[in-house]
């Protein structure tokens, strides 16, 4: 078996539903598969003294699971008083009007066109409800409207799929974009850097204990695959689908599709920059 404490950004073993921070608190959907790994993580944020909380991605249209972050937030003494997006890939926020409904909140997202109230998401907005405070930070790459949530009270910074607890994640071509995904890693590592952020709360998969490991291995992942590109392209290899079966060999090919948006992603940022 593999030391956790070895693998990029020092996954933690055991149950991934529960407690995570002094603040956090995810539930897990029942919506695993290939892309979502074990499933949607859906994350109730509360001060421990306060009786309000904020939900952070309530995951797909699943009624049983709709009710059950309800009841979790209920159980221990908690209400739920909005409701926030990292993204608006169905896996995240398909039963996000049925929440509101459920809870009688709020939905604020930088998408105007996931939003169920008057305020959106932009950056430099902090989010405070019950004396929690969460720093908006704008993270496009994965998707143009992905965004990240700094929770400087746990040192913890939420990714929704821009980091994932197990793996990579894919540059969604052509609503993800290369460059800005770089960027963006490049920013949560200031966020590690600079104001001490050690935990990753991810959307998928086990939380993070070393955020600026896994930030790094993000980068150097990233450059290692522009570099295979690179060289698929110039021995030959033209087609999205033809770089995906000679660089992606190694991957189940039930992931090729998804491969296939990255490599169109990493194509077209080679081509903006005269490399290919």
């Amino acid at each position: 078996m593999t030391d956790a404490s070895a693998l990029p950004g020092q996954p933690r073993g055991g149950v991934l539903s529960g407690p995570a921070t002094a603040r956090a608190v995810n539930v897990l959907a029942p919506n695993p598969s290939a892309m979502t790994l074990d499933g949607t993580n859906t994350w109730i944020l509360s001060e421990p003294d306060s009786d309000l909380a904020v939900v952070v991605d309530p995951g797909p249209l699943d009624e049983g699971h709709l009710r059950h972050v309800v009841d979790t937030a209920e159980r221990a003494g908690k209400r739920v008083a909005l409701t926030l997006l990292t993204h608006g890939h169905p896996d995240h926020a398909e039963g996000a009007a049925r929440f509101a409904e459920l809870t009688g909140t709020r939905v604020r997202a930088l998408d105007p066109a996931l939003r169920l109230g008057d305020e959106g998401l932009a950056a430099g907005n902090v989010v405070r409800v019950g004396g929690l405070e969460l720093r908006v930070v704008p993270t496009p790459g994965h998707t143009a409207d992905s965004l990240c949530f700094h929770l400087p009270a746990d040192r913890a910074v939420l990714t929704g799929d821009t980091i994932l607890g197990r793996g990579t994640t894919v540059v969604a071509h052509p609503d993800g974009r290369l460059g800005d995904y770089l960027d963006s890693l490049r920013r949560l590592r200031s966020l590690t850097v600079d104001d001490g952020v050690h935990t990753v709360l991810p959307g998928h998969g086990p939380v993070l204990d070393d955020a600026q490991g896994a930030v790094e291995f993000y980068l150097a992942h990233r450059a290692h695959r522009l570099a295979q590109v690179e060289t698929a392209v110039e021995d030959g290899y033209r087609t999205p689908a033809q770089v995906v079966a000679h660089v992606y060999a190694d991957v189940d090919r039930s992931l090729w599709p998804a491969a296939e948006l990255s490599v169109r992603a990493q194509m077209e940022y080679l081509e903006e920059h005269g490399l290919i």
